[in-house]
C-alpha cells in the first residue's frame, strides 16, 4: 500500500496560528497545477509496482482550485500510477469554499472524502485564529456537504486563549449533531514567526495553557468515545470503518510521495522533501529538475520515528518488531525507559505490544522521547 499527498500551496489569507506553507496570491494557481501534473510524471518511477491506495489533497488550501483542476491532478496519477480499484481521495476544504454549487461538483469527481477545516463554531475564535469562514458557513456547508458525501471529517482546534470547558464542549456537540464520522482535532500550539506568536508577545492574546488544553483533550476522548468515535491516534477519531486510510499509512509508516512545494516524501528507507519557494519550485520543475533533498534514515533514526508514530496510536509499538527490525539492544532500551512510564501509569503493555494508557495519551509525544535512542547508530 502507498499513498500519494499532493499540496496545494495557496490560501485566501493568512491564520494566525498557521506556519504551513502558502501563497495568498492566486496569480501563479495555472501554472502551479501544470507543475504538480509534471512532477507526477517526473517522478512515476519511484513507486515502481507499488499500488496508490489513498490520494490526499493537502496545503494551503486544495478547495481554492477549480473542480476541472483537481480533476486534471486526478487524471494525471491515474495516467502514471497503479491506482487501486476503490482509492481514498480526500479533499481538505475549508467552508467559505464550498458552496451547494462546489459540492454538487466534487459529489461527481472521483473525490470521495472531505476534510473540512471548521476549528470552531464561535465567531470569536474564528476571528482570533483569522479565519476565512464566519460560524454560520460553518454549520451550512457540513449540511450542504452531508447531503452528498458520506465519508466527511471535520478539523476543531482546542486550547483557545479564553475558551472554557463548557464552550469547547458545545463545539464538540455541535460537530456530533451533523452525524459526521470522523473529527480531526488539534491543540493550538504557537508556531515561531506567526501572527498569534507576535500578538502574545504583545500581550493582545493570552498565552496558550496547557492544563486547559489537556482538560479539553480528556473531554474531547471521553465525548467522542461514547458518541462512538474511536481515537485511533492522538489527533484523530474514527467511527467504524471511518479512519483515514491516508492518517492510517502514515502513521504506520507506509510509503507515501509528496508532490508540490514542501511537500515530504518516505519510501521507507529515505525522507525526501521539496523546496518550500513557489517560484523556484515552478523553474525547477520547468526544467524538468526535482527541488528535492533527501536523507537516508539511520537504524536509530527509523526506530526513533517508530516510537514516535507508534505511541500515539491504537496499534502501540511492538516490542518484538523493535527487536526483529532494529535489535535486541534496542528493545532493552525500550523497556528500560519505559519503566518509570509504566510505574506510573502512563504506558502499559499489552501482550507483545507498547502502549499509551488513557492517562498518558495526551502526553505521548513527551513519553515517546523519552524512549528515542540518541547514542546508537
Amino acid at each position: 500500500m502507498s499513498g500519494i499527498y499532493i499540496h496545494i500551496p495557496f490560501c485566501k489569507q493568512a491564520c494566525h496560528y498557521c506556519d504551513f506553507h502558502f501563497s495568498t496570491s492566486m496569480g501563479k494557481k495555472e501554472a502551479m497545477v501544470a507543475a504538480l501534473r509534471k512532477e507526477l510524471l517526473l517522478r512515476k518511477g519511484e513507486f515502481n509496482d507499488e499500488v496508490v491506495e489513498t490520494i490526499y489533497f493537502g496545503g494551503g488550501t486544495p478547495s481554492v482550485l477549480e473542480t476541472e483542476e483537481i480533476q486534471s491532478i486526478i487524471d494525471s496519477v491515474y495516467d502514471n500510477y497503479k491506482v487501486a480499484g476503490n482509492p481514498e481521495i480526500t479533499l481538505e476544504a475549508n467552508p467559505d469554499d464550498l458552496s451547494t454549487g462546489k459540492i454538487m461538483a466534487l459529489s461527481k469527481s472521483p473525490v470521495n472524502r472531505l476534510s473540512i477545516g471548521i476549528q470552531s463554531f464561535f465567531e470569536e475564535d474564528l476571528k482570533l485564529m483569522n479565519r476565512a469562514h464566519n460560524a454560520s458557513e460553518a454549520e451550512n456547508c457540513i449540511r450542504e456537504a452531508t447531503a452528498y458525501f458520506d465519508n466527511i471529517s471535520i478539523d476543531l482546534i482546542y486550547g483557545v486563549p479564553d475558551m472554557d470547558n463548557e464552550r469547547w464542549k458545545h463545539n464538540i456537540n455541535k460537530a456530533l449533531s451533523f452525524g459526521i464520522p470522523h473529527i480531526s482535532s488539534y491543540a493550538l500550539t504557537v508556531e515561531p514567526q506567526t501572527a498569534l506568536a507576535s500578538f502574545i508577545k504583545k500581550g493582545l492574546v493570552k498565552n496558550v495553557d496547557d492544563e486547559v488544553a489537556q482538560a479539553h483533550f480528556y473531554i474531547l476522548s471521553e465525548t467522542l468515545e461514547a458518541a462512538g468515535f474511536e481515537s485511533y491516534e492522538i489527533s484523530n477519531f474514527g467511527k467504524p470503518g471511518y479512519f483515514s486510510r491516508n492518517n492510517t499509512a502514515y502513521w504506520q509508516q507506509k510509503k507515501y510521495l509528496g508532490i508540490g512545494p514542501s511537500a515530504h516524501s518516505y519510501d521507507g528507507v529515505r525522507r525526501g522533501w521539496n523546496i518550500n519557494n513557489n517560484p523556484k519550485y515552478l523553474k525547477a520543475i520547468e526544467r524538468g529538475e526535482l527541488p528535492m533533498e533527501t536523507e537516508t534514515l539511520s537504524v536509530t533514526d527509523t526506530y526513533n520515528e517508530y516510537v514516535m508514530t507508534g505511541l500515539r496510536t491504537i496499534w502501540g509499538v511492538s516490542l518484538s518488531r523493535i527487536a526483529s527490525d532494529f535489535g535486541e539492544n534496542y528493545r532493552e532500551y525500550a523497556l528500560l525507559q519505559a519503566e518509570k512510564h509504566l510505574r506510573d501509569e502512563l504506558l502499559h503493555i499489552a501482550g507483545d505490544t507498547l502502549l499509551t494508557t488513557k492517562k498518558g495519551r495526551f502526553l505521548a509525544d513527551g513519553l515517546a522521547s523519552d524512549l528515542f535512542m540518541v547514542n546508537l547508530g
